[in-house]
């Protein structure tokens, strides 16, 4: 005599209709989790890669800060860029911004790097530089700008779909000093 509850297999015995369930449950499940990971991978690429860029940015600055040439600057920026490749996917402008009887004045500009980009300071040296007011220099001062530009090249597909859409297809930063 069988002991209540415990002869399961007799009383369930497994359905023909339920035979693929558990395949199916775990292609939706194995979909979405795969999704949700590569998205998750792409959009932690382009955390580092811009967390890369705001130290390269501040570094550029206080390089050129420090009495370093604009050009030997761009160069240093470029390459202490060791995890991106700003020589081939990106640019480096460092310029330096003279107040002149409070007109800001960019004074000299130096680009690096394998991508054309513009300055979003100016581009003409002699001419008027736009700066934020609160990094605008004083009378009589000089403010050094570092900029980096990056193209943006996800690895998943995923973060193929969602580049323009929610990622950047091109990544900034800009460090005054």
């Amino acid at each position: 005599m069988a002991a209540p509850g415990r002869d399961h297999a007799r009383r369930n015995p497994p359905r023909a209709n339920d035979s693929g369930q558990a395949l199916v449950e775990f292609a939706i499940s194995a979909t979405l989790m795969l999704t949700l990971v590569f998205a998750v991978v792409d959009f932690s690429r382009a955390i580092f890669i811009k967390e890369v860029i705001t130290n390269l940015t501040g570094e550029g600055s206080s390089m050129a800060s420090r009495g370093a040439t604009l050009s030997d600057t761009a160069a240093a920026v470029v390459a202490a860029s060791a995890p991106l490749s700003l020589s081939l996917n990106g640019t480096v402008i460092t310029s330096s911004v003279f107040n002149n009887n409070n007109q800001l004045q960019l004074t000299g500009q130096v680009s690096q790097g394998g991508m054309g980009a513009s300055s979003q300071i100016g581009n003409s040296i002699g001419g008027t530089a736009i700066l934020p007011a609160l990094v605008a220099p004083q009378l009589n001062q000089t403010v050094y700008v570092t900029e980096v530009f990056y193209k943006y090249k996800p690895i998943t597909p995923v973060g193929k779909f969602l580049v323009g859409v929610v990622l950047p297809s091109q990544l900034y930063d800009v460090a005054y000093y």
